[in-house]
């Protein structure tokens, strides 16, 4: 029999996601992040990888408001209810850069996010190196397509790598914040690094 703390049992994040009509309690931590930097703003273009079941996705396309849109990019099919014209549910690798290039053709988007996780082993020296070459992956393709100014959201497991990928992320951005919503579990290792305002002349010239 599973205990009262179990993962399996809905919490209040979990609760309170379905009743305002979220696919999963992670919204919570990207409203948090919002609320703190302000980090997707009204009209920007949005590019969220990892997204499914949604809720980052579906979240972000109601700051962007009319203006902007959202593509969001998962390895399970996903779709956001509701047909709006604003937002593209992709299957795909973010590993694949062909469909990357694909994607950039409709211009650079002003936030990358990324809340994806690899298949957790429950080795936690394993498990930190795989969320680690994730969120290299992230910042290699902020550094590629992401627009003058822009900003990163992404979450890294914490161990003995974190620091020196916050040191190549200060290369990238102006400032690089690290954050630990208040929503993520109690059990979890997770921590979110935020870039904020891609440098001037930091693309990839490749």
């Amino acid at each position: 029999m599973k205990g009262k703390n179990s993962r399996s049992a809905p919490d209040y994040y979990a609760t309170q996601a379905k009743k305002e009509g979220y696919p999963a309690r992670s919204v919570y931590k990207l409203k948090e992040i919002q609320q703190k930097f302000s980090v997707i703003r009204k009209g920007n273009t949005v590019l969220d990888l990892g997204a499914a079941p949604g809720s980052w996705s579906k979240y972000a396309l109601e700051l962007v408001r009319s203006g902007g849109k959202v593509t969001g990019i998962d390895l399970k099919p996903w779709q956001i209810s509701g047909g709006d014209s604003r937002i593209s549910c992709l299957t795909g690798d973010i590993f694949d850069e062909k469909l990357m290039d694909s994607i950039m053709e409709h211009g650079r988007p002003d936030v990358i996010m990324s809340d994806a996780a690899p298949a957790t082993t429950g080795n936690r020296t394993i498990d930190s190196a795989r969320s680690m070459a994730l969120a290299e992956q992230v910042l290699t393709l902020c550094t590629r397509y992401l627009s003058h100014h822009g900003r990163m959201i992404v979450k890294v497991f914490q161990g003995p790598d974190v620091k020196m990928f916050t040191a190549h992320a200060g290369k990238l951005f102006e400032s690089v914040k690290v954050f630990k919503p208040k929503a993520c579990r109690t059990d979890s290792f997770e921590v979110y690094l935020l870039g904020i305002g891609k440098k001037a002349g930091s693309y990839d010239k490749s």
